[in-house]
């Protein structure tokens, strides 16, 4: 798993150097979501407000995300992804599905099939250990 993440985190380096793994999962969140506040973003990913912050600042600085107020309360600002946002999440997709296919490439079609639901399991047992704990 370490070294799964390594590859991740090496694999963004290169797409946007500037840009860290988690700016990458805030990005594909937003996406997912169609927009939030910050505080949703540190809510859902468990993370500290202020490492929220910081990300979202970078994000705004890359051009990445925008604040736009909320249209049912003024006072809240909701994070969007902009065009350059949506284009380089794009290509961060397009990357990493390409370098899985060259990595599974050759593997016969049982073992993807039950690679696929390993992978499937134990993102359905981390889901509900996030929002149920470790009794889940």
């Amino acid at each position: 798993m370490t070294v799964f993440a390594r590859r991740a985190r090496a694999s963004a380096d290169r797409i946007h150097p500037e840009l860290s793994l988690v700016s990458y999962t805030l990005l594909g969140h937003l996406r997912e979501v169609g927009g939030c506040r910050a505080t949703d973003l540190a809510a859902h990913y468990s993370l500290d407000k202020s490492t929220v912050s910081r990300q979202v600042a970078a994000l705004q600085r890359a051009g990445l995300i925008e604040r736009r107020r909320d249209p049912e309360d003024h006072r809240v600002h909701v994070l969007h992804l902009t065009h350059a946002g949506t284009a380089i999440l794009a290509l961060v997709t397009r990357s990493r599905r390409g370098a899985f296919r060259e990595r599974l490439t050759g593997w016969p079609e049982e073992d993807l099939t039950r690679f696929a639901s390993y992978l499937r399991r134990y993102n359905a047992t981390a889901s509900a250990y996030e929002t149920e704990g470790p009794e889940a």
